[in-house]
């Protein structure tokens, strides 16, 4: 089938009077007229979020409440008690050249456990130990902690402890030069990362605002022009966190939540005013007065940011139903900055164009803007050159484009097949560490005690444990985890604690091989079945479960397994209806769907290609462990799936508004295509940016989500944008509109 398109573009006049104008609209208009009252009222609602957040707090969740599944049961009853547990540091000392440690080693040993023996927050330090291939001397400092601390007090103690300590090896390290002297343990290890993961982020913040404006400068040849979208977007990103930190006390909020606001709001903050002022001036260039223009760009513009934004945050609540409390807190971030971005971008935005006014064009940035003006006064008003050239060979052969399209984005979502879950593990954190380094050596010196199953025995509520019944219990069931190659043999007895209230009791059992590994997974197979039940079940008035990071990924990934179908559901079936009540038309919304689908499923197959394996680590500066952190495919769905609805709704909107205005099908799709590319591309570089530097953080977890999120944004708005969209649409012709009520979508001569 050949679709030849006229040479004379069709232009879309703006709506005659009688035209009944939307509740977007009308909000707009009232925005203009009083500009100073909406303008104020929104920085009043922006300054209200962020000061009554602030006086109120954020309320974290804990660890243990992040944890689903058995393990995640056992964590929190292990949170809720005490097992008077007490943070272990680790002065490691090694030879400067690798091999030996010879004398030096326990004399700075020594030296190092004289100065910390004396310092109050340290409650004991242990022998000195000599590495089987005398590399290396380990002393282990225990840290004081409170009798009857639970762990997140224990943490606190270890936190505030630390300079203290890091004073005495410094000082330790100054006297013996001749030697490597450094430490790491349970409050050094996190707090190394929590600082790194804090200057990552600031870097993100600090590198994403400007090099946002660059683009919008680029794209609009005028400062003030280009300062607005990132205006809102800022805006909305601090309203957005001042009410999700009332609504933490509500619904407790992970630490990742400021991240997922400032990564989502900036998107799609930008992306809808970039919609709007880009529409209005567009208006403003065919003739119409300051107020109908910023009226038309209303209902057109205005009305794809209410669809968009409302198919955003159906995705996004979709998180809501995955079971994870994570996901929760993510999910009301997510929520609340688009409805916020969305409802100031028709409302504030309206107020502020009509106050600045001419201003908006001030100052001009000569070349940029006089390009800019000219692809407005043009004949072709708004219409791209480039995507116009892109679009004719699509829209001439349409079945074969869409072949090819659809081809390459399948070919690239094929490894989504071999994706393997886990979670990401010291071993995918950044060597670029200090500590890391000192990790990685006192691990090749000695035995990782970190990597460990924990079966956990809990009293019946009102009771306490039966401690003759319960030592019994887990002794035995030590002794046949003993026989398992995946457990390391004790060489002091079973390592069982009881908690201070003898209301829970815990035996450790550490592996001897990696916890991901098949064989840590047949044993926690073993221990929750008969293996455990044969020893465990005769404790009286008692339920157990087992614990670790073993059980904890295998209980995620079961969790996840079992939420996905409802998520898919529930996103896929709201987002239609969303779709189908603004189009009207069912073909469209499902067309818009499937699409984005693919664009999805593209992006997932590169995360595998890049990394599970270790190809891409020197150029994306990552040390892989061959998996896709388990959290990250749930969570990137929706909020793909969301965010790509913007370019899907802003194009298909544009669209169906020149085929309402009588325009054939073909040439609709042309129209809706061109008229749309600067604003659509210019959008998508930002996001493309924006993602970019979340790939560049140090953390696996954020470089795998920055990476996806890039490319798939890339993929949907080239690929599925100008081939595979325009080339479906073109096949369908006039069925796309097909409603059921009256067949197909009805057009008018507006």
């Amino acid at each position: 089938m050949t679709i030849s398109t006229p040479t004379r573009p069709v232009q879309t006049p703006p709506a005659g009077p009688r035209a009944r104008r939307s509740r977007t609209t009308r909000v707009a208009a009232w925005s203009a007229r009083h500009r100073w009252s909406a303008f104020l009222l929104w920085v009043l609602f922006v300054a209200a979020a962020v000061v009554l957040g602030g006086a109120t707090g954020t309320r974290q969740l804990s660890s243990a409440d992040s944890g689903t599944g058995q393990s995640g049961h056992m964590d929190r009853i292990v949170a809720a008690t005490s097992f008077d547990e007490k943070p272990v540091e680790n002065v490691l000392v090694t030879s400067r050249s690798g091999g030996r440690v010879g004398p030096a080693g326990p004399a700075a040993a020594a030296d190092a456990a004289q100065r910390l023996r004396s310092l109050p927050q340290v409650a004991g330090v242990g022998t000195p130990v000599t590495s089987a291939d005398g590399k290396a001397v380990l002393l282990p400092v225990t840290i004081a902690v409170r009798a009857g601390a639970d762990a997140d007090q224990a943490a606190t103690a270890a936190e505030d402890a630390l300079p203290a300590l890091e004073r005495a090896v410094a000082a330790t390290q100054a006297e013996h030069r001749d030697v490597r002297v450094e430490q790491v343990g349970d409050a050094s290890l996190p707090k190394a990362i929590d600082d790194r993961v804090a200057a990552d982020f600031s870097k993100a913040e600090i590198t994403s605002i400007p090099v946002t404006l660059v683009i919008l400068v680029v794209v609009f040849g005028a400062l003030v022009a280009a300062s607005v979208p990132v205006l809102l977007a800022l805006s909305s990103v601090m309203a957005a966190l001042g009410i999700s930190a009332l609504v933490s006390h509500l619904l407790p909020v992970t630490p990742q939540l400021s991240s997922v606001v400032l990564l989502v709001g900036m998107a799609v903050g930008v992306d809808y005013s970039l919609f709007y002022v880009r529409r209005e001036r567009e208006e403003r260039a065919r003739g119409a007065a300051r107020r109908d223009a910023i009226e038309r760009a209303a209902e057109t513009a205005g009305h794809a940011i209410v669809v968009s934004g409302l198919a955003v945050m159906v995705s996004m609540a979709g998180l809501f139903l995955a079971g994870a409390a994570d996901f929760r807190s993510m999910g009301v971030g997510a929520v609340l900055v688009v409805a916020v971005a969305m409802t100031g971008s028709v409302t504030a935005l309206p107020a502020l164009l009509s106050l600045l006014g001419g201003a908006l064009d001030k100052p001009r940035i000569p070349f940029l803007h006089k390009r800019f003006s000219r692809k407005l006064d043009s004949t072709h008003a708004g219409e791209s050159r480039l995507w116009g050239a892109i679009l004719r060979p699509v829209l001439r052969a349409p079945q074969k484009s869409a072949l090819v399209a659809a081809g390459l984005l399948l070919v690239l979502a094929a490894p989504v097949l071999g994706m393997k879950l886990g979670s990401s593990g010291t071993e995918s954190l950044p060597r670029s560490l200090p500590v890391m380094q000192t990790y990685d050596r006192l691990v090749a010196s000695f035995h990782d005690t970190e990597q460990s199953m924990s079966v956990v025995v809990a009293a019946d509520k009102g009771t306490t444990l039966d401690r003759g019944a319960t030592t019994t219990a887990l002794t035995d069931l030590a002794g046949k985890a003993a026989g398992r190659d995946a457990f390391r043999p004790s060489t002091g007895g079973p390592d069982i604690q009881f908690s201070h209230s003898g209301d829970a009791a815990r035996l450790t059992l550490p592996l001897a091989v990696s916890a991901s590994s098949g064989s840590a997974h047949d044993a926690l197979t073993a221990l929750r079945g008969d293996v455990g039940r044969s020893s465990l079940d005769a404790v009286p008035h008692s339920s157990w479960g087992v614990t670790g990071s073993t059980a904890q990924d295998v209980d995620w990934n079961d969790g996840m397994a079992r939420s996905l179908p409802l998520v898919l559901l529930f996103v896929l079936g709201v987002t239609f209806l969303v779709l189908l009540v603004s189009f009207r038309a069912p073909v469209v919304a499902l067309l818009s769907m499937g699409l984005n689908m693919l664009s999805v499923g593209a992006a997932y197959g590169l995360l595998v290609l890049v990394f599970q394996g270790h190809w891409a680590e020197g150029l994306l500066d990552f040390h892989g462990n061959g998996r896709i952190v388990s959290w990250l495919p749930l969570f990137a769905f929706v909020m793909l799936f969301g965010l790509s609805m913007d370019y899907t709704v802003l194009v298909v909107s544009r669209i169906r508004e020149a085929h309402l205005a009588g325009v054939p099908a073909a040439e609709a799709v042309r129209l809706g295509i061109t008229r749309t590319a600067g604003v659509v591309t210019s959008a998508a570089v930002i996001m493309v940016a924006v993602f970019s530097i979340f790939g560049t953080l140090s953390l696996l977890e954020f470089k795998q989500l920055g990476v996806g999120l890039a490319v798939a944004v890339l993929l949907d708005a080239t690929v599925v944008r100008a081939v595979l969209l325009p080339a479906t649409m073109a096949m369908l012709g006039e069925r796309a509109w097909w409603t059921p009520r009256r067949g197909r979508l009805q057009t008018s001569g507006r």
